[in-house]
């Protein structure tokens, strides 16, 4: 059996998305979340959202869609008749660039500014 597809399987694969919002709801510190979904492209992947790993702040947080089996060694479904719609969500605050956030599909990738919402003395 090879070892580089049986980590591969466990890593997951970079899926498309059909829509990304950023929203935060209007409380006091602005906790801004990211909202992704779209169409799973087999019923039994789950999805989810991988932030990349920078050595310093960058303009975009690169944000990935990631889709894991969730039987990466058990017997898998065939492929869905009807789309599978997927919706997740992450809580960015901790992890915006220096503008907002990138999200990473497999064939598209959009940014999104995102205001940290801290007033500034003057």
């Amino acid at each position: 059996m090879d070892i580089d597809a049986i980590r591969d399987k466990r890593d997951g694969q970079l899926v498309d998305f059909e829509s990304a919002e950023v929203i935060s709801p209007m409380i006091y510190p602005p906790q801004p979340t990211l909202v992704v979904s779209g169409e799973k492209p087999h019923p039994e992947m789950e999805i989810s959202l991988e932030p990349l790993v920078y050595v310093s702040q960058p303009q975009y947080q690169g944000i990935q869609v990631v889709g894991k089996p969730a039987l990466p060694d058990g017997p898998h479904v065939s492929p869905a008749i009807a789309p599978v719609p997927y919706s997740v969500e992450l809580r960015i605050d901790e992890l915006l660039g220096s503008q907002g956030v990138e999200v990473i599909g497999a064939t598209c990738s959009e940014r999104k500014d995102v205001s940290t919402g801290e007033a500034t003395e003057s």
